[in-house]
């Protein structure tokens, strides 16, 4: 499985990059701190297949509080078809500890 660290993403993020950036926590999470991600909490990642569905040949990120929902929904999407799922390391607490460093 792939997987990007939190320090290549927020250089991706700082440099203007377009990405297609997803954060698999649940709404009340995302609410609380979010970096910009688009929000389909794990859940309910069957229910956007078809939004999702013209990404399927892109580089698409996934991120989570830690990663393990991360590394699920990055199984779950490889398995629909999608063909370059990239889940970050260590999820937005990881990146949060970068940021402040």
């Amino acid at each position: 499985m792939k997987e990007i660290t939190v320090e290549q993403l927020l250089e991706r993020i700082n440099s203007g990059e377009q990405i297609n950036l997803f954060d698999v926590r649940e709404y009340w999470e995302y609410d609380e701190d979010n970096i910009g991600a688009k929000c389909i909490p794990l859940g309910d990642l069957p229910k956007h297949l078809e939004e999702l569905a013209p990404l399927k040949n892109e580089e698409i990120i996934i991120h989570c509080k830690s990663g393990a929902r991360g590394g699920q929904a990055q199984k779950y999407l490889t398995a629909q078809g999608f063909e370059n799922v990239v889940n970050v390391c260590g999820g937005i607490l990881a990146y949060r500890e970068l940021e402040t460093a």
